[in-house]
């Protein structure tokens, strides 16, 4: 039996938002999790920029009616803290929408605090 080496942890509505995500999206997203989950990275996984390095990662993914993106941090030891799941309505570009950004960054102090807990 594999043991892995990290628990996820879900912050705020990440998990209900994902779970609305449609079926071969959560899909997706659940195995580039179970990657970082045992210390590895998905090809998929790039780094948010914003965050000061590499502890935040954002997956994205599309499918015939529009572009998902999870995001979650791999800054702390003790777990995979999954940021934010959503769906990217803005039409302007790749560019992150500042409402979801905010919610990232709460979401980010929150688990530096939940992970000195554990």
């Amino acid at each position: 039996m594999f043991v892995k080496d990290k628990p996820i942890a879900w912050l705020g509505s990440s998990k209900k938002d994902l779970m609305a995500l449609p079926l071969e999206v959560r899909k997706f997203f659940g195995h580039a999790l179970d990657f970082a989950q045992r210390g590895d990275k998905h090809d998929a996984a790039k780094v948010l920029k914003g965050f000061g390095g590499a502890g935040v990662l954002e997956l994205v993914e599309d499918d015939q009616d529009g572009t998902y993106r999870a995001v979650y941090t791999v800054k702390f030891a003790k777990a995979v803290f999954v940021l934010h799941c959503f769906s990217k309505k803005s039409k302007r570009g790749i560019e992150t929408p500042k409402e979801d950004m905010d919610i990232i960054r709460a979401r980010l102090k929150v688990a530096e605090a939940l992970s000195k807990e554990l």
